[in-house]
């Protein structure tokens, strides 16, 4: 095969979604329908039950909820799919954020019985900012919930999105009969016996002629009544119109029963938007099949094998062949770095990939060299158009139950910050000793407990700081010493050495721009 058909049929996705819409259960349906696991998990498994392939922290498996981002790479007719399964939690909005810029489409995921969530919203705003197109899928079919038209009209109302329904349910909750193809008219059946949360179901399929004496003369006679307003009504699916991200492909089912996943599967691996371009600080447009190697990293994740304390960087390949023990340049360094055990993934585990491509996301060992962002790139460096790292609003600082421990805590705060469990502040003139914690929100402090529990042995309290309010310093360094000199504000280096000024209100930030000599402040750190 060759470069451009590796090219072509690369598909890398995320799935987004507001918690509890079933986002981590979609996850193992489709690497389920994809043959890429045998039998599926339960996100709500009992101790003797199967855990998630995709929640693979101890304390995601505890809690059933995702707290981070996974990689999950597969194939599927024909097409080499790379899913990145994200946090639904608000709190960790961060990690959403810098794993759909390294994607070319999302899975909006919806429970059909609340609808758009504002969690929902926010990240569909994510999504209309990079331009992404967005396939949607109503879960949750064998319960009761709203009305799917009015489920259409509010998604065309909150988000502004034209939909185009690709299939259509047949009842809902115990009256849930299957689902309808509105290309093809095709009925899919719904067989609500049987092991439908961990195998592969058949599904019975029947012409639209046979749906009345197969779901009844009152049920055929509203989904007819519903499909007539449909066509009159709905917006009709153009790959141009979605790709543009003007409409977006409506799917219909029920993840936990397997329902509806074998379609979306389908379509993402024949439809999903294939690599795209990416643009640089300088404004030139990278397209994926140039023949110079490019990537950026958008993610980095300590300690995915605790036993080594590795930490990994999650690349995405943006144009060329990448090779295992290629040289590529950092952008923001210009230093040169051996590519010499790149892994790919299935969530935690992993396996040595000789080549990728545009599209792929390939796992580096990083010794502290790559941060988030940063470019690498074959020949001179450049950079791409950075990832942003957002001010934190919750703040504290750890202390030791044990005091012996305080190298190990300082050597797992500086790991888990560098993929961004939390935010370190450091106090000019007391070295990287007993830092300031920033996290976007309170639920990371838990989990950073957690995790240094786990993973490096210590025990911790956390105690809550005062502050409410941090800002990246810019500007005139009259400004910047005002802000040392006045009360109300502590000023403290991030750990790449910038400045940022901690305080507890949004009117000291107003105060301080007003009355500062040539001052700046930035909510979202400066490239």
């Amino acid at each position: 095969m060759n470069f451009e058909d590796e090219v072509r049929r690369r598909r890398t996705f995320a799935i987004i979604s507001h918690p509890d819409a079933g986002k981590t259960t979609l996850t193992e349906k489709l690497l389920l329908y994809a043959k890429a696991i045998h039998l599926a998990g339960s996100v709500k498994a009992k101790r003797a039950a199967r855990s998630t392939i995709s929640d693979w922290m101890k304390i995601e498996q505890e809690r059933g909820i995702s707290v981070t981002s996974s990689v999950l790479q597969f194939n599927y007719d024909g097409r080499a799919l790379n899913l990145l399964d994200t946090p639904g939690h608000a709190d960790f909005s961060e990690d959403t954020f810098r794993t759909l810029a390294a994607v070319d489409s999302a899975v909006m995921l919806m429970d059909h019985a609340k609808g758009v969530e504002p969690r929902t919203l926010k990240l569909f705003e994510v999504c209309r900012m990079r331009r992404l197109p967005v396939v949607t899928f109503m879960n949750k079919l064998d319960r009761y919930g709203l009305h799917p038209l009015e489920l259409v009209d509010q998604v065309r109302d909150k988000l502004d999105l034209e939909v185009a329904p690709v299939n259509w349910p047949l009842g809902m909750g115990t009256d849930f009969k299957g689902l309808v193809n509105l290309a093809t008219r095709e009925i899919i059946l719904y067989e609500s016996e049987g092991r439908h949360g961990s195998e592969i179901v058949e599904a019975e399929r029947a012409s639209f002629d046979e749906a009345e004496s197969l779901v009844g003369a009152e049920a055929f006679e509203r989904i007819s009544e519903e499909l007539e307003l449909i066509e009159d009504a709905g917006d009709a699916f153009s790959r141009e119109r979605f790709l543009a991200g003007d409409v977006s492909p409506l799917f219909w089912g029920s993840a936990m029963s397997n329902f509806g996943v074998e379609e979306l599967l389908s379509f993402l691996a024949k439809e999903a938007a294939p690599p795209g371009p990416r643009i640089t600080e300088a404004g030139e447009e990278i397209k994926p099949n140039e023949d110079r190697f490019t990537g950026f990293v958008f993610k980095i994740q300590a300690n995915m094998n605790p036993r080594h304390r590795d930490g990994i960087a999650f690349m995405r390949v943006v144009s060329g062949k990448f090779e295992r023990g290629m040289d590529a340049v950092i952008g923001r360094s210009k230093e040169v770095l051996r590519l010499s055990k790149p892994h790919t993934f299935m969530a935690q585990e992993r396996s040595l990939v000789e080549k990728a491509w545009p599209g792929d996301i390939v796992g580096l060992y990083n010794t502290g060299k790559l941060r988030v962002g940063d470019t690498l790139s074959n020949g001179s460096g450049i950079k791409f158009a950075g990832i942003p790292r957002f001010a934190p609003e919750h703040f504290g600082q750890l202390r030791l139950e044990d005091p012996m421990r305080r190298k190990a805590l300082d050597n797992g705060l500086e790991q888990l910050s560098q993929e961004g469990v939390i935010q370190l502040f450091f106090t000019p003139g007391q070295g990287r000793q007993n830092p300031f914690l920033g996290a976007v929100g309170i639920l990371q402090f838990e989990v950073l407990k957690e995790r240094l529990r786990n993973e490096y042995k210590i025990s911790v309290i956390f105690q809550k700081a005062s502050f409410s309010r941090a800002r990246w310093v810019g500007g005139e360094p009259e400004g910047l010493e005002w802000l040392r000199a006045t009360h109300g504000y502590r000023v403290v280096e991030d750990r790449n050495g910038l400045p940022v000024v901690l305080t507890d209100s949004n009117w000291n930030l107003s105060y301080a721009l007003e009355n500062a000599p040539g001052l700046e402040l930035y909510d979202v750190e400066p490239l």
